[in-house]
């Protein structure tokens, strides 16, 4: 399956109805468990007049979140068409709309037209990508100081929960697939984008990933 292709299912799958939920959700009760870990970290890392790049962000929690605690601009690309409209929304009516910029389409495909950002967060994007490699190393590319990601953990029963999740995506005879992909190899990928981990968090099925870019490439 292509990734043009999988993007055109996650716009069928990430529905307005989808969108409308969790927005609602976010808006009664704040960022959930493993979003409200990866926010957390990025507070404590400085947040104060950085830049966010949110790849699949959703209903925009993460860049909700880090505009109110002092970041300046945020840039949200999804593949879901109503998603954007629902993060939009919550940006008007918290009145910074005018500094996010709002993109529809496939991150990977985009990467080159897309602004570098101090902070690129990717959460629970990683499992919605065929192409991990493509994805991650054009996240981290984006990157000038901080990387952070929520992805499925490596382990046996959560691969058997994806096969499961498939199969039950196939069953409603929907192309949308998940993706478990190898730890290693996402973690490999980082660093060699010039990455050190700083944080990394289990809960349930997901970890919670912090990286930061390396000094001596700061410094180039």
């Amino acid at each position: 399956m292509s990734c043009c292709h999988h993007c055109r299912d996650a716009e069928n799958l990430f529905d307005r109805r989808d969108a409308r939920r969790r927005l609602v959700r976010y808006q009664r009760r704040g960022p959930e468990g493993t979003t409200r870990l990866l926010v957390d970290a990025l507070r404590a890392a400085g947040v104060v007049g950085a830049t966010i790049l949110d790849i699949g962000g959703g209903a925009g929690v993460i860049h909700h979140e880090l505009l109110r605690a002092g970041a300046a601009r945020a840039t949200d690309i999804d593949a879901s068409s109503a998603y954007l409209a629902a993060a939009r929304a919550e940006s008007e009516r918290h009145g910074y709309a005018e500094r996010v910029t709002y993109i529809h389409g496939d991150f990977v495909a985009l990467a080159d037209t897309v602004a570098t950002a101090d902070i690129v967060t990717l959460d629970r994007v990683v499992c919605c990508y065929p192409d991990m490699a493509a994805l991650v190393e054009a996240a981290a590319s984006h990157a000038g100081r901080l990387l952070g990601l929520v992805y499925p953990r490596d382990v046996w029963w959560v691969r058997a929960g994806v096969r499961v999740g498939n199969l039950g995506l196939a069953i409603e005879r929907s192309a949308f697939r998940i993706f478990c992909h190898p730890t290693s190899a996402v973690d490999a990928a980082i660093r060699q984008a010039g990455f050190t981990q700083r944080l990394q968090q289990n809960r349930g099925m997901w970890q919670v990933v912090l990286y930061a870019r390396d000094q001596r490439e700061n410094s180039r």
